[in-house]
């Protein structure tokens, strides 16, 4: 009995492998199509993508098209392929602006550009083009059952941005590139007003303008001096308990000493 139950399903299993090379190997579109979208509908994408990618050009222009360009589209999706997924289901969008599957084909491109972005170490271009498809589909479908999930990805990925320009800023500071790190946490500061990296934001660019000030020719140095008083102020106006703070008014104090020689000259 057992053997038997073996034998049926290898029977099976053989019979559909079978079906599936027949249809591959066949000149009858429509039988792609049923079995493309029978597979779909199992779960098996892969073989399912195979048999629509032969058919999608006889399809353009016909009635079924709409239907066969988000089953292709979403056989990548489901197949983790998130470059050509992003890219089908754009193309599918711009054809079938009316479609019923429109929301959901305009939020899974978006995703799918979501899943590129790469570790905020490596350079951020994926990260700023999922950005902009998903607040597109935000704009545009204010009311859609996906739209926590997309606020969720938006704010992931702004956060991948707010840490690789904290980083890049830090770096400069870390190789005493001070007027490089200077600039970047001044634009830091700017772009990401309210960055859980903001405090230490202030106290490496107050550093980075102490560092620069004190290691200055004479004739640039009071003028420095100045510049990292008042980065020194900003940072004690804003985190007068911060951890740093020490380290940044022993700094200050020194600051002050060196410019008390210029104070004796006025």
């Amino acid at each position: 009995m057992k053997n038997s139950f073996y034998i049926l399903l290898l029977v099976i299993a053989f019979s559909s492998c079978s079906e599936y090379q027949k249809a591959l190997k066949s000149e009858d579109i429509a039988t792609k199509f049923k079995l493309g979208e029978q597979l779909y509908n199992e779960g098996k994408f892969a073989k399912a993508n195979k048999l629509f990618a032969q058919i999608v050009p006889n399809y353009r222009g016909k009635p079924q098209a709409e239907k066969l360009m988000f089953l292709y589209s979403d056989s990548f999706y489901q197949m983790e392929d998130h470059y050509i997924a992003g890219y089908q289901f754009e193309r599918f969008v711009s054809a079938y602006s009316n479609s019923e599957k429109l929301e959901e084909a305009t939020f899974k491109s978006a995703k799918s550009y979501y899943q590129l972005s790469p570790v905020y170490s490596k350079d951020q271009e994926d990260t700023v083009t999922a950005l902009e498809k998903l607040q597109t589909f935000i704009n545009l479908y204010p009311e859609s059952k996906n739209l926590a999930e997309a606020n969720a990805l938006v704010k992931e990925l702004e956060f991948k941005l707010e840490k690789k320009a904290y980083s890049i800023a830090r770096q400069y500071n870390h190789i005493s590139d001070y007027k490089a790190s200077i600039a970047s946490f001044d634009n830091f500061i700017i772009d990401f007003p309210g960055s859980s990296f903001r405090e230490k934001a202030l106290f490496y660019r107050f550093d980075s303008a102490y560092q620069l000030a004190s290691k200055s020719v004479e004739y640039k140095k009071e003028a420095r001096l100045l510049t990292a008083k008042t980065h020194y102020n900003a940072f004690k106006k804003s985190y007068a308990s911060s951890e740093f703070m020490d380290n940044a008014n022993e700094m200050f104090n020194d600051i002050e000493k060196q410019l008390e020689k210029y104070n004796t000259k006025s």
